[in-house]
């Protein structure tokens, strides 16, 4: 490996596409292959090259916006691949579990702030003068819609545990 190929700042050395595949990974906003390469320090040609291998992987996909191709996580594919994981690594009662615990968390939100939802608790901040107060409520509506998202996943994998587990098993 070359000289320019590797990543000369601290921590581990990168290659170019280790350094294109880490921020492909973290793109919520579609972005071009020249905006990838400005960030990680490659030619178009190599971003482009690595970006369309994470769409053929489905890690990616594009999105055309006139005559730009835009390249963003595919979330589709993530979150099969994040309820596969949850299947492989938690049992039925871990995941019952933690889906009973984030519930609850929501429902003592919603019952202590006396709303329905992040976007109400976040209104309820104009009727509250202490700073700390106000923050605290920022910090639990992001919580909440993380859990929501959370939940829907988890609610995912529950469902369709028995025939995933079926499916993953391997025969000898």
């Amino acid at each position: 490996m070359t000289e320019d190929e590797r990543d000369t700042s601290a921590g581990p050395p990168m290659t170019r596409g280790e350094r294109i595949r880490a921020a492909a990974r973290t793109l919520r906003t579609p972005r071009t292959a020249s905006w990838v390469a400005k960030e990680t320090e490659v030619s178009v040609k190599t971003a482009q090259k690595y970006l369309d291998q994470l769409v053929e992987d489905n890690v990616l996909r594009t999105v055309e916006q006139g005559e730009q191709t835009l390249y963003c996580v595919d979330q589709l594919m993530a979150t099969y691949r994040e309820v596969a994981t949850l299947q492989r690594e938690h049992s039925r009662q871990d995941l019952t579990s933690g889906l009973e615990s984030m519930r609850a968390k929501v429902s003592d939100w919603k019952q202590s702030y006396d709303v329905e939802s992040p976007g109400e608790l976040r209104a309820s901040i104009a009727d509250v003068d202490d700073a700390d107060e106000s923050e605290t409520r920022q910090d639990i509506a992001s919580e909440w819609e993380h859990l929501l998202d959370r939940i829907t996943i988890v609610r995912a994998a529950l469902n369709e545990y028995d025939w995933a587990t079926e499916r993953d098993s391997i025969s000898v």
